[in-house]
């Protein structure tokens, strides 16, 4: 199993989940974040007055899938979340070592 963990731009989501959706994802966390990569934030005017925005708005989208899932998965993160500008995002793949449906009991990849 593992964990696949995606820090996309908040416009994406909808076309993200939709897409994920399509090729069998059956469960996704989906938190608001902030922060910053290689850009290290921007500069934005507002009210006629430019200021620094040091920690930029992300989704980070989390969902543990099996092994036999991944490359489909993190291809389909890729090509949906991509707008070919700075600021896109990244995807990171972990190993997960358990899992449990607390309701059911099942464990492993029963569990997803």
């Amino acid at each position: 199993m593992k964990l696949i963990i995606a820090v996309i731009k908040p416009f994406k989501l909808e076309e993200v989940r939709e897409a994920l959706t399509s090729i069998g994802v059956q469960g996704l966390m989906v938190s608001e974040v902030k922060g910053y990569g290689r850009q290290s934030g921007h500069t934005e005017i507002y009210r006629g007055a430019e200021y620094v925005v040091n920690f930029v708005p992300k989704i980070k989208l989390e969902m543990a899938v099996a092994d036999s899932d991944v490359a489909k998965i993190v291809e389909t993160l890729g090509e949906t979340a991509k707008t070919g500008k700075i600021g896109d995002g990244k995807v990171f793949v972990m190993d997960v070592e358990q899992a449990l449906r607390i309701r059911t009991g099942e464990t492993g990849e029963e569990a997803l």
